[in-house]
């Protein structure tokens, strides 16, 4: 029957899969791999019983069939349903027919039940809080006791009526139930259907399947919770008896199949238990439950019996214990608001109880004796005890229930801890124990026993003792499991002395001995049962009034222990219980006590508490007493400010609302946004085209608060977004900045169906669908299908997570909060490279952002509590609380939320007295309340304008919150104080009210003009005194103003123990604080509190933060020594300082030390004007900080002061500026000191917002907050994130203190997982990358830190940036030397000729002069046309025009005048100044050149070229980028010809993807690359281009624009990129369809001369192979196309000039230029009549100062760069220099002509080149060989002289050469400097020599043409490695100066000599030994050498 070895896996089948999967998960590369770990310990087994053997034997056949349920959900193999039919329904909650079977739909229709069947309610995975509707043959369903079911099944469909389903796997698929996991009946077939008394069905009770309630034991024993399942609807529970759903194990499985016990299993439908039971009166229905309790549950006993026997195969998961069927479940009472349920693991609390969980859920014990629970309980014990259940089986309870609260969270937790050791099971065959159950129980007893009396457990301390206990008990053999390889281990691990059942009691009674009795252990026998009727027994005696926990162990049975934990501490079971309560029952259980009246009785306590009488009868009196004559000094100090504000006398300057400005921080957050936002677009993926974007639009989501809503508005208007974006006009109004928020309530689906709208019309427009404060709602839309349920819930859900925008290309979501962890989960839509976290605001020290305001977060308030010399500014007030528990005692019916309320407001009440007279009142308030009331009440009189402070007082509940502003209000009333302070109730779903006194102050202070103004927004409250009620279950984003001085958060419910709850509410205190009181990057802790023992002074709100480092002496010397403990109640206050306080308001006395008092007059008059001047010099030197420079800069009235009181005083009063303006130091000079601080620092508010508020917090919160971890963190940290997710294991390290926030995200994806009612609980997909939305983002920061802000600048930039991508830097230049031009009348051809005429063109000369822009620093070509007619004219003009464009060339005389030796001298001064400026930056770097072009910024057309950035639906194919399909596959092909003149064999290689195979030609045998298709000349077609285009590139494979899609209109082409051989991967990484053309690695160092050179060779060779190979098919090889084109890689549009001749005359015409495709270009140049005559075709060099003269002629024949049309054909014999690096072209270009070859410039066309800054020729770096550190070197020391030691340079000589020449030339032909007349004659090269120097150049080849060279003398002769065409009698030709120098560069010393011979050269030539010079490279380099020689 099974595998009888305990604890082992039961199958080798199983066994193989099981650690398959661990190994996969381990190995596994997923970013959020699955936690199975807990999923897979099996407990060993106990042996059976014989009373458990013979219940056993009865049923095996049946468990057979049923047992595997409860292991299915951590099943390594998922079950795969059949597809459905073809077009049939699949909706959850309807039949493939398409009819609904949803119970709530169909409950009042007329179902037809034929005789024997049943109708039942099935329960769906994806529905879990639905039941479906099924009729099932009764004979195959189990009777009342659990037996008797037919196998198999019988069933109907009860939507469309289809009978005869044989099969339960058939009837599911049918009824749409999708399940992952084996169909089962027992499983999913749940309850019986009944009509109620109106003949509705409803739900009735559970079908008794056997052993049903042991599975949802065996899947919950590796769970942390379930999913929800829901009470019957009549049932009527009171809120209180809610309950919570448990953290689930297997993340992966359906809801429904995690657990499946149902929460009422074996309770009849009778049995619904109402608000009657809850209240404690037995109701009928609770009588019937009694009666049945023992027919129901007796299978129960029996199958909790037969539990411990080995079980089958089948168990697989199974473990030997079962929790009661109830409370394994969530039992979620409350189906309105599902989303609201909180507080999961936060406490022991976590599990809420239910009114039912007596005897509706717990198996009875063995004896078959239920507990009773005794009557009056409650009364007698003043609490409710919580009952968690332990190890074992749990009785049941009957009796009075209602009186105790049952969880099974600690058994979930102890099942938990059982599953941590299965992860070490993968290092070898021997499994590591477990920790036992009985020293979890040990444990849990050591762990109550240190808890204080105030103290509350948590499940996490509980779960991390567990951990850290195993680890330790197990170290050596973890750590040899994971350092030893698997052979090696041993197979027992190292034997630890067990804790035996025996010794249980025994060890735990030892450790319980020494806590004075509150942890008490009784002992039992036989059951649990006696140990819990002891301890009611004991209870009702009050035996038990100094105990909190008893702890009930069993442990008498075969080792088997049985226990509990009973919570009878009133404290720690009030906030346990009340934990419990889901938010909504929280308010509704306040609410309802509000209502019923319970708390009048609270009322009527307090009246007797006050000895002078009921508080409203002494607050009556004293408005009687004071009505009518106000004239009482404090009604004369509360009008002060207004009657000074009339007068206009003094007026507070301080005040100064903040304005919109983008902070440093914010900058940062903004671009790190805009920077996920390029990457998505930068990925392959596709998922983002921000190139196909012109604008942005977007759509703010907020919660719906009122308040929050028009805060976004206000930033929005005040940002001036919408008008930079263009949304909006000018005249901008607030309906139009209300289109873009959008408030998450009823109305919001409206305006979000228009702004999707808006999406799908406008694609070219980019959306960003901004939801703030993204953690508010996460509830899923599916789980707010009820009825009852308020619209807004789950909204965030159905609108945001839509399909409309999921798959919308141009949305794009970013969710912004600052508590994101509920986003953070394993099923996040969320990648977490798409998350941005806020920066830190330091790093090693170092402040990366420069504000002037540091910020006071969570982690800073921690801090302050930290410093032993500070008052803290987290604090909690003890008298609060001991007064709170002492009521809780007394009245334990009501809430503690309602007790703390009703307390706090009696403290203010009292408070408020005692500050306006009342003195005896005192008594009944705390410090704390006191300081804060007397500061508010006195803050407005300190500031001549009325400025004050802001109270928060936090009240979530709403009821309570209207309680509160109801009596405040008043008791303000009757104490005549309602022009004093502004009570406001702050409730989320509506505005801000105010008093018409109070908003005509802040309109004043504002200066506002608008008679209807009222504030909207807390930040319009500035300055407001007043008392903000804040309340509403959860803050929704609200910010608070700067005069925040208190933050009182008593009132929070301190049983939500979840971490975004906690810290969502110190979140409200979040502040900035003015960074001028702060010396160093600590944030400061010393905070001066005020002294209660002394309120008579005004100071008590100076707590003020002192600087770093101070000593505990720095405090005010005004002040006295006060108690330093954390909640200042522990110091009393004494009566007579108090009525001091109380009495002294109206005119508060300036004490001195002495007691003597002077008037403020008399002080001011002393030395203000003096004390000012020096104060202006102190703030100066204040930021240092250090006591010495304060001490230096005291005013020196003050330096009579002793040493150590001048620090403590300036430290107090210059750094701090808020000490008291009414007390002096004990010296004579202080009053003189403290005259100023009167004067600026009397302002409260100015005071606050220098200085973070001071927060209040209970006591239990302020423990969780203030205590850390072992880590180091605060606990508050470890607690569960969000109450909407659970722990995915308990098997998860603690949070580390050094966890950066992105490690932080991960933890969270890693080890939680959503409940089914989070929004991503269905977002599991199996490839897990695939779950993740590709254009979804996650903005977090901490709360008021200005996220808001940050966005919006986001939008700011993403728009500039849109703007931006659409437009790109082109060169915009003039042609240069346009003057060198002969002006001439004669044009060629007409301005609107298409194509030039070959004869016309034959006549027109070549125009030696470069005019393209880029060669303004070139050497100038002479010609015969040029040497005196136009050379000095021209060559003024041409210096000025170096470097400053717009410069005016000088007015030409007309004269011929011969300037062939003119000098800087004979200039005029102001030509001679910017000559020499210009001959100057002739040596600066040639990057400067590039930074110094003219650009002109252009959009981009339609036509343009483009990066790899670029990305949109049309060009997906051709870029070779599909999601869908893998990146195209390519091949390499070698390709070799041979080639004399390099003496060897060219092998290039091509690299040829797939899809372009077609344009190449292969060997049909082998596949060898034989050639590139080329057409015919005659071929004409609109669909292609007939050029092969070639683009060299290097260092550009990001940036070069290689994307000719568009370009060329979508026309099919050839386009080759041509690349170095170390750069041939990236290359194909980044252009994975574009075929390459890699050069030889023999050119990897070689210029842009080499690719070029390649390129014709090897265009020129496969033209003669596609000639060989045509002409077989008959084609004349004269036919074959013999252009290709050459492109630069930064070409990016193009343009055609249209010229208009339809003027009068012949010779007028108009002309306009557009951008056109480069299809068009080409097409109409390929269609050129006899274009196989020309060699070289090219377009002009765009400019936007082309002028008419320059398109007039429409061809010329002169130099054609950056795009030509190459004729390979006709320049067979002229070749590149491969050698060249720089003016390789204009070289080229000198060659075709001199060989007699037509160059052709189409004029009407021209091209645009984009501005790139990387790659090109700047790749070239010049650097030392012999060090690699970067050192500058200059051109001068390119060359060297042969054999020295100069240093040499890593690279090419040619490049040395090339540089050389061009900036020191001058060295060498010195005659030629500035000499245009007499250029140097450069033979068969053009090489630049500067611009300074001009060239004539000369072909040696015979027939060549050459310029007449007759009368023309040379200053200097450039022979470049001469080939055999250069002779002696070639050179003699030339004439030259005398003196003229030679320049002979050859490639070795050897050939320079043999050069020097042949050529005769020493015939007219001297040289010089010292003459000879090589570039500065090593012999391996292969150095260029020179010799220069002068001319004889």
């Amino acid at each position: 029957m099974g595998n009888s070895y305990a604890g082992q896996l039961k199958t080798t089948r199983f066994e193989e899969v099981l650690h398959n999967s661990i190994e996969a998960s381990l190995r596994s590369n997923n970013l959020v791999p699955r936690p199975i770990f807990s999923q897979l310990y099996l407990e060993a087994e106990q042996q059976l019983s014989s009373l458990e053997a013979g219940s056993r034997a009865d049923n095996e056949e049946e468990e057979e069939e049923e047992e595997e349920e409860g292991s299915e959900s951590s099943s390594p193999v998922s079950y795969q349903m059949k597809p459905p039919p073809e077009g049939c329904c699949t909706t959850d909650g309807f039949c493939q027919a398409g009819k609904d079977l949803r119970l709530i739909s169909i409950s009042n229709e007329h179902i037809e039940v034929p005789s024997g069947f049943l109708l039942v309610g099935a329960k769906s995975p994806n529905l879990p809080d639905h039941l479906l509707v099924c009729a099932v043959d009764k004979r195959f369903l189990p009777d009342d006791n659990g037996r008797n079911a037919l196998l198999g099944f019988s069933g109907n469909c009860v939507g469309c009526g289809k009978k005869g389903f044989c099969y339960f796997t058939e009837f599911s698929n049918h009824i749409n139930l999708k399940l992952t996991t084996q169909p089962k009946k027992q499983k999913h077939l749940k309850y019986y259907l009944v009509r109620n008394a109106q003949g509705a069905l409803t739900k009735g009770s559970v079908i008794c399947w056997k052993g049903a309630e042991f599975r949802g034991r065996q899947s919950s024993s590796s769970t942390c919770s379930s999913t929800l399942f829901q009470l019957p609807e009549s049932s009527g529970l009171s809120g209180s008896t809610s309950s919570e759903p448990l953290p689930a194990a297997n993340p992966s499985a359906p809801s429904g199949t995690q657990q499946t016990a149902a929460a009422i299993d074996h309770i009849p439908s009778t049995a619904a238990f109402s608000s009657a039971v809850y209240n404690g009166k037995e109701s009928p229905k609770q009588h019937l439950v009694k009666n049945n309790l023992s027919a129901l549950t007796r299978p129960s006993v029996l199958g909790t019996l037969t539990n411990s026997g080995p079980p089958k195969k089948r168990h697989k998961g199974w473990s030997p214990e079962s929790p009661s069927s109830s409370e394994t479940w969530n039992l979620q009472l409350n189906p309105q608001a599902p989303n609201r349920i909180k507080n999961d693991g936060g406490s022991l609390s976590s599990l809420p109880h239910s009114a039912l969980v007596g005897p509706a859920s717990s198996p009875m014990v063995g004896s078959g004796e239920p507990v009773s629970v005794p009557d009056n309980l409650l009364k007698i014990c003043k609490a409710k005890p919580v009952i968690f259940k332990g190890h074992g089986n749990f009785p049941y309870l009957c009796g009075n229930i209602n009186d105790v609260i049952v969880s099974s969270l600690l058994y979930t937790c102890y099942r938990n801890s059982q599953s941590l050791s299965r992860a070490y099971e993968q290092y070898g065959a021997s499994t590591i124990q477990p920790i036992s159950e009985e020293m979890q129980l040990l444990l849990t007893v050591y762990y109550l026993v240190q808890l204080a009396s105030d103290q509350v457990p948590l499940i996490e301390d509980l779960e991390q003792i567990f951990m850290r206990s195993w680890r330790e008990s197990h170290l050596s053999e973890i750590r040899q499991y994971q350092q030893a390889i698997p052979q090696t281990f041993p197979q027992v691990p190292s034997q630890i002395a067990p804790v035996t059942s025996a010794q249980l009691p025994w060890l735990a009674g030892l450790a319980a001995s020494s806590c004075n009795d509150s942890v008490h252990i009784i002992e039992c026998s036989y059951s649990l049962a006696e140990g819990l009727s002891e301890m009611f027994k004991l209870l009702i005696e009050g035996k038990l009034i100094k105990t909190n926990y008893v702890v009930i162990i069993c442990a008498s049975r075969n080792r088997a222990i049985d226990s509990c934990i009973v919570i009878t501490g009133k404290y720690q079971a009030r906030v346990l219980s009340e934990s419990m309560l889901t938010p909504l029952d929280y308010q509704k259980e306040v609410n309802y006590q509000l209502v019923t009246g319970k708390v009048e009785t609270l009322g009527s306590f307090f009246s007797t508490l006050c000895p002078e009488g009921d508080i409203d009868l002494l607050l009556e009196k004293f408005y009687q007493e004071n009505q009518g004559h106000i004239s009482s000094s404090l009604s004369a100090s509360v009008n002060k400010p207004t009657a000074l504000n009339g007068t206009g006398a003094a007026v507070c300057t301080s005040y100064e609302i903040e304005r919109h400005q983008i902070r440093p921080f914010q900058l940062a957050v903004a671009q790190k946004l805009l920077s996920h936002i390029c990457s998505i677009a930068d990925s392959s993926t596709q998922n983002l085209d921000l190139g196909s974007f012109e604008k942005i639009d977007f759509l703010i989501c907020v919660p719906p608060s009122e308040v929050t809503y028009q805060q976004t508005l206000f930033h929005l208007w005040h940002s001036g977004i919408l008008l930079e974006l263009g949304l909006e006009k000018e005249h901008l109004t607030k309906q139009r900045v209300e289109q873009y928020v959008m408030k998450l309530d009823a109305e919001a689906q409206i305006k979000f169906k228009v702004f999707l709208q808006n999406s799908m019309q406008n694609p070219h427009t980019l959306f960003v669908l901004i939801h703030d404060h993204a953690h508010w709602d996460l509830m899923s839309a599916m789980h707010s299908l009820y009825p009852q349920t308020e619209l807004s819930t789950g909204l965030v859900d159905r609108l945001l997570n839509c399909r409309e925008v999921k798959e919308a290309p141009n949305i794009v979501t970013l969710h912004v909060t600052s508590f994101p962890y509920a986003l953070q989960t394993q099923h996040t839509h969320i990648s977490p490279y798409n998350e941005i976290h806020w920066p830190s605001s330091y790093s090693n020290g170092v402040d990366l952002y420069h504000e002037n305001k540091k910020y006071f977060g969570l982690s800073e308030f921690i801090e302050s509590t930290l410093s032993g010399h500070s008052i803290p500014l987290l604090r909690y007030d003890s008298s609060f609380e001991a007064m709170v528990m002492a009521l809780g005692k007394r009245f334990p019916r009501l809430h503690s939320a309602v007790i703390r309320t009703f307390v706090l407001i009696q403290h203010y009440s009292a408070a408020m007295m005692a500050v306006c007279g009342l003195s005896q009142m005192k008594n009944y308030t705390s410090v704390e309340t006191l300081e804060i009331t007397q500061n508010l009440i006195n803050s407005s009189r300190q500031c001549p304008s009325g400025h004050g402070l802001m109270v928060v007082l936090r009240i979530p509940c709403t009821p309570l919150a209207a309680v509160a502003y109801e009596r405040l209000y008043n008791v303000r009333e009757r104490l005549a104080l309602e022009d004093n302070f502004e009570i406001i109730l702050g409730n989320p779903n509506s505005g801000i009210t105010i008093g018409k006194h109070f908003v005509e102050q802040l309109k004043v202070w504002q200066k506002i003009e608008d008679v209807d103004w009222r504030p909207q927004t807390y930040l319009e409250l500035e300055g407001l005194p007043c008392i903000l009620i804040f309340s509403g279950m959860d803050p929704q984003g609200e910010s608070l103003p700067r005069s925040l001085r208190y933050c009182d958060l008593r009132l929070i419910n301190s049983s939500a123990l979840v971490r975004t709850t906690l810290e969502q509410e110190l979140g409200l205190a979040a502040y900035f604080v003015s960074s001028e009181i702060h010396t160093e990057k600590a944030v400061v802790n010393d905070v001066l509190e005020s002294d209660p023992e002394k309120l008579s002074s005004t100071d008590n709100e100076d707590e003020e933060i002192a600087t770093e480092g101070s000593t505990s002496e720095k405090r005010s010397p005004m002040k006295r020594e006060r108690s330093r403990s954390h909640d200042s109640a522990s110091s009393s206050l004494s009566s007579k300082a108090s009525i001091t306080a109380f009495c002294s308001e109206s005119s508060p006395p300036l004490i001195a030390a002495g007691d003597t008092v002077k008037s403020p007059h008399q002080v001011l008059s002393n030395s203000a004007e003096e004390t000012t001047n020096n104060y202006e010099r102190q703030k100066q030197k204040v930021d240092k900080g250090a006591q010495t420079t304060i001490s230096k800069h005291l005013p020196p009235v003050t330096e009579q002061l002793d040493t150590k009181q001048n620090i403590k005083s300036a430290q107090i009063s210059i750094t701090s500026s808020s000490s008291s303006p009414f007390s002096s130091s004990s010296s004579s000079s202080a009053p003189t000191h403290n005259s100023f601080i009167l004067q600026t620092s009397q302002c409260s508010m100015t005071k606050a917002s220098k200085q973070p508020p001071i927060v209040f917090l209970p006591k239990l919160v302020y423990d969780i907050i203030t205590s850390t971890d072992s880590s180091g963190l605060p606990k508050s940290s470890s607690l569960l994130p969000y109450h909407s997710v659970m722990w995915a294991s308990s098997f998860r390290p603690l949070m580390s203190k050094m966890m950066t926030c992105t490690e932080q995200s991960l933890y969270y994806r890693q080890w939680t997982v959503p409940k089914p009612i989070h929004m991503d609980y269905n977002n599991r997909n199996e490839g897990r990358m695939d779950t993740f939305h590709p254009r979804r983002l996650l903005l977090s920061g901490p709360p008021q830190i200005g996220k808001t802000g940050a966005y919006l600048q986001f939008l700011s930039i993403l728009s500039r940036m849109l703007i931006r991508l659409t437009e790109v830097d082109v060169y915009d230049e003039e042609e240069i030397n346009i003057n060198i031009k002969e002006e001439s009348d004669q044009y060629y051809h007409q301005p609107g000729d298409m194509w030039p005429d070959l004869e016309t063109f034959k006549k027109m000369p070549f125009d030696y002069t470069i005019h393209d822009p880029k060669y303004e620093d070139a050497s100038l070509i002479c010609s015969k046309l040029q040497t005196i007619n136009s050379e000095g004219n021209n060559n003024w003009w041409r210096f000025l025009m170096v470097g400053k464009r717009k410069m005016p060339c000088p007015s030409s005389t007309g004269q011929k005048e011969d300037r062939s030796n003119y000098s800087l001298v004979s200039l005029p001064s102001v030509l001679k100044t910017i000559m020499e400026q210009t001959l100057l930056s002739m040596n600066r770097r040639q990057e400067d050149m590039y930074t110094r072009r003219q650009t002109t910024r252009m959009r981009l057309s339609k036509y343009a070229a483009y990066n790899t950035y670029h990305h949109c639906e049309q060009c997906h194919q051709y870029m070779g980028f599909n999601p869908r399909y893998q990146l195209y596959e390519s091949t390499l092909h070698a390709f070799a010809f041979s080639y004399s003149m390099l003496g060897e064999e060219i092998q290039l290689h091509f690299i040829i993807p797939k899809s372009k195979e077609h344009h190449f030609v292969f060997s049909q045998p082998g596949r060898q690359l034989e050639s590139m298709r080329l057409p015919l000349v005659t071929d004409k077609s609109e669909d292609y281009i007939k050029s092969p285009t070639f683009t060299p590139t290097t260092g550009r494979h990001e940036h070069g624009l290689f994307n000719l899609y568009h370009a060329m209109d979508g026309a099919s082409h050839l386009h080759v990129l041509v690349v170095k051989e170390y750069e041939m991967a990236i290359y194909k990484k980044y252009w994975p369809n574009h075929i390459m053309l890699v050069l030889p690695s023999i050119f990897n160092s070689a210029g842009v001369g080499a690719a070029h050179f390649l390129i014709k060779e090897l265009s020129y060779h496969n033209l003669e192979l596609e000639r060989n190979r045509q002409e077989e098919l008959g084609i004349k090889p004269q036919d074959i196309w013999p252009f290709i084109v050459i492109s630069d890689d930064s070409c990016v549009m193009w343009n055609a000039v249209e010229v208009d001749c339809s003027g009068d005359r012949k010779s007028d015409y108009t002309w306009t230029e557009r951008n056109v495709s480069l299809k068009q270009i080409l097409q109409h140049i390929e269609a050129t009549p006899n274009v196989t005559h020309y060699a070289l075709i090219g377009m002009r060099k765009w400019s936007s100062k082309t002028n008419s003269a320059e398109i007039k002629e429409p061809f010329s024949c002169c130099h054609v760069h950056d795009f030509i049309m190459l004729n390979v054909d006709l320049t067979q014999n002229v070749q590149y220099n491969q050698n060249r690096f720089t003016c390789d072209d204009v070289d080229f270009n000198l060659r075709v002509h001199s060989a007699g070859l037509l160059i052709c410039r189409f004029n009407h066309f021209s091209v645009m080149k984009k501005q790139i800054a990387v790659g090109g020729q700047r790749s070239f770096h010049i650097k030392s060989k012999v060090s690699d550190t970067p050192v500058s070197i200059s051109p001068a020391q390119y060359i060297c002289a042969p054999d020295s030691k100069h240093t040499f340079l890593a690279a090419p000589a040619q490049l040395l050469l090339e540089k050389y020449l061009q900036y020191h030339s001058h060295r060498f032909f010195p005659l030629s400097l500035k000499n245009y007349s007499h250029p140097v004659l450069s033979v068969d090269c053009y090489l630049n020599l500067g611009p300074q120097i001009a060239v004539c150049y000369v072909s040696s080849r015979p027939h060549s043409l050459n310029i007449s060279s007759s009368g023309l003398t040379f200053s200097g002769l450039l022979l470049y490695l001469c080939d055999s065409f250069v002779v002696a009698s070639f050179l003699k030709k030339f004439h030259f100066l005398k003196g003229a120098t030679l320049c002979v560069i050859c490639q070795d010393r050897n050939s320079l000599r043999q050069t020097v011979v042949r050529l005769e050269l020493e015939d007219e030539w001297q040289f010089r030994l010292r003459d000879e010079f090589q570039t500065a490279n090593a012999k391996e380099d292969r150095p260029l050498f020179f010799l220069t020689g002068r001319h004889i």
